[in-house]
């Protein structure tokens, strides 16, 4: 009944991997991809020296070879354990439930230990390119041919070919969670959350991307949901305003930095009026008192509690959006950043002034709290184009800090949700399906890196809640799109 698909490795545990796939009944071909360095001859095995099969080419060139009615692709095989019982119970789960795409929990094993690997549902949104179905795919022959008849063969990319394969098959077919650990996997990633959330803005990835952003694209304008580079003016509003722009710094026990951020916000050089609403979200460790007698020796500084107690970062937000000191112009700082230099504010409103943005992001760059820069540096977002940004916003996990706001727009399109967590990306979707978004691409901002990070060292499961809760933006933009364009599915 199956194929399997694997990439040669030169790990001593490739070997013994293979013949536990062997062995199974259940297996009737096996493609081994390497670059010419295996010749090994094994009973229902095939070597094929091409690229991976991550390539266009080569995905195109197996698919067209496999004869039995589901395959498997199967990521770090030598890692991998999985016996005759489980891979059944994919093959089964596959067949009652019609799904052209199977995937399934998995254990990470390391140094004798084993954890919980759980993946998230699959949904219309989930189309960033970097979705976590872990490292064995079972796809649905008939699917796959269906798909690409109707679709196109896979793209002549070098890298996307996978992420285009399964675009295509889950537009039409069902993706299905087996929600069971059917197999292990040895040596798990060692890096933490903070680190493997600027993977996407590497410059060294910048042609994969380019690759990614292709396939994205062309997914959107297949399902109704791809936005031409046509957008609405920003309206003309009447209304008075106390400052020109208010710096924005939402805050909860961070004694330690507070008062750096509030100084880079009073240190900036502009032409035009300005102030800096601090919510304290309460504070439990000195920050209150501290931001109570920065407030008293300078008036730019308004310090906020708010009456509710249960306000994440997008509801300390709006608390200082709907406040009577917020200005024309709203701009973000978190608690524990620093603007890069004085005429970073100028920059943004001006940017505002020259073209009449609904919204306005810049760049910033990463360093530790000694303030000395760590990689990948500069985090500047330039595979945002005019053209095709508010697209390819669908693929990525973010847009870029600092993020500034027309005040009225804002107000009028109901704030921000009330999340600690893609709250900014929330409502960066909602803005740019009718609006532009201008871009700066210099860096205006210093973004520190530590353990006290939000998005630090997170659990598999709080990284799971997170990424889901930005698949589910995804999925309402999309639904958002189609609907405006009459396509609903």
């Amino acid at each position: 009944m199956l194929t399997i698909i694997l990439q040669y490795s030169l790990s001593p545990q490739f070997t013994p991997a293979l013949k536990r796939l062997i062995d199974s009944a259940v297996v009737e071909k096996i493609f081994i991809v390497h670059n010419g360095d295996y010749n090994g001859l094994f009973l229902k095995c095939e070597a094929v020296k091409m690229d991976p099969f991550t390539s266009g080419k080569s995905l195109n060139w197996l698919l067209s070879r496999i004869k039995t009615k589901y395959f498997i692709l199967l990521s770090h095989a030598q890692d991998i354990k999985i016996n005759q019982a489980d891979l059944l119970r994919m093959l089964n789960v596959a067949e009652q439930t019609g799904a052209g795409l199977t995937y399934a929990d998995y254990y990470d094993s390391k140094s004798g230990n084993r954890y919980e690997h759980p993946l998230n549902e699959y949904q219309l949104g989930s189309i960033r390119d970097n979705f976590d179905f872990g490292h064995l795919l079972l796809f649905c022959s008939s699917a796959v041919k269906r798909a690409l008849k109707r679709y196109g063969k896979i793209e002549h990319v070098d890298m996307a070919g996978l992420y285009d394969l399964r675009l295509k098959v889950t537009i039409d077919h069902r993706v299905f969670h087996i929600q069971e650990y059917l197999y292990s996997k040895a040596k798990a990633e060692v890096r933490g959350s903070g680190e493997k959330i600027f993977d996407y803005v590497d410059p060294s990835k910048h042609r994969i991307q380019k690759e990614m952003e292709l396939i994205a694209t062309k997914h959107l304008k297949r399902i109704g949901a791809y936005l031409k580079p046509r957008f609405r003016k920003v309206p003309s509003y009447t209304l008075p305003f106390p400052v020109e722009a208010s710096v924005v710094i939402p805050v909860r026990n961070r004694l330690n930095t507070i008062a750096e951020a509030v100084k880079s916000v009073l240190e900036q050089k502009t032409d035009f009026s300005l102030n800096c609403i601090v919510i304290d979200n309460y504070s439990t460790d000195g920050t209150t008192q501290l931001l109570q007698h920065i407030a008293e020796k300078n008036e730019m500084v308004k310090h906020q509690i708010p009456p509710r107690t249960d306000l994440g970062i997008g509801g300390c937000w709006n608390e200082a959006l709907f406040s009577p000191h917020c200005g024309r112009y709203i701009v973000q700082l978190d608690s524990d950043d620093l603007y890069s230099r004085p005429e970073a504010l100028q920059i943004i409103i001006d940017e505002f002034h020259r073209n009449n943005y609904a919204m306005v992001i810049g760049s910033y760059q990463l360093v530790n709290l000694k303030l000395e820069e760590i990689p990948p540096g500069i985090i500047d977002h330039k595979e945002w184009t005019p053209g095709n940004g508010r697209n390819n916003a669908l693929r990525i996990n973010g847009l870029g800090a600092p993020r500034a706001f027309n005040t009225a727009l804002l107000r009028e399109l109901g704030g921000i949700p009330n999340v600690s967590y893609g709250e900014d990306y929330a409502v960066a979707l909602r803005i740019s399906h009718q609006y532009q978004i201008g871009r700066i691409f210099e860096p205006l901002y210093l973004c520190r890196r530590w353990d006290g990070n939000t998005d630090a060292g997170l659990s598999i499961e709080t990284t799971n809640r997170n990424d889901h809760y930005k698949d589910t933006l995804r999925t309402i933009e999309i639904l958002s799109r189609q609907q405006a364009q009459g396509n609903v599915r």
